[in-house]
């Protein structure tokens, strides 16, 4: 959770578990690529981290973060990965597009948590304007992304 003048993306790598063994997949939404690659960049870093091999990282790309349920959802029925991160940017505009797209998503990738046995990890962000999605896909409030791959590794290697 990003708070103001606070970074929370910070970990103890030595905490991380050992992801060797692990297959994660990320669906990446194409909209907001500025935002959604640098969120994807700081969990690659986190998976890096935590040594997972090249050959268990899967990465998927859907033209929008409204995709991203149904790309989750192949991705889980094709190749059964231990966990999913489903990252995504929605920018508020001038319409209620904003709040159609998130709640969709949002309730969507809790409805994957509910239907499989695969943890499917929110990181869309929802933010007001570019600025706020900039501070929290790297800038001052950390990386979302970096955030999202901790939790899914540790939600991987739950009741393990």
């Amino acid at each position: 959770m990003a708070t103001e003048n606070k970074n929370l993306s910070e970990y103890d790598k030595s905490a991380l578990p050992d992801a060797a063994s692990l297959r994660i997949g990320v669906v990446v939404s194409e909209w907001n690529s500025e935002i959604t690659e640098s969120l994807f960049r700081g969990a690659q870093e986190v998976l890096q981290d935590a040594g997972i091999l090249p050959d268990n990282f899967l990465r998927w790309n859907v033209p929008g973060s409204f995709e991203l349920v149904f790309g989750c959802k192949r991705m889980i029925e094709k190749h059964a990965p231990d966990a999913v991160i489903a990252i995504g940017s929605v920018i508020r505009g001038e319409t209620q597009h904003f709040d159609y797209v998130c709640s969709a998503v949002a309730q969507g990738i809790k409805d994957l948590n509910v239907q499989y046995n695969i943890p499917v990890i929110f990181c869309v962000l929802t933010d007001d304007n570019l600025q706020q999605a900039k501070d929290r896909s790297g800038g001052k409030h950390g990386n979302k992304g970096t955030e999202a791959a901790v939790v899914a590794l540790k939600m991987a290697v739950l009741g393990n």
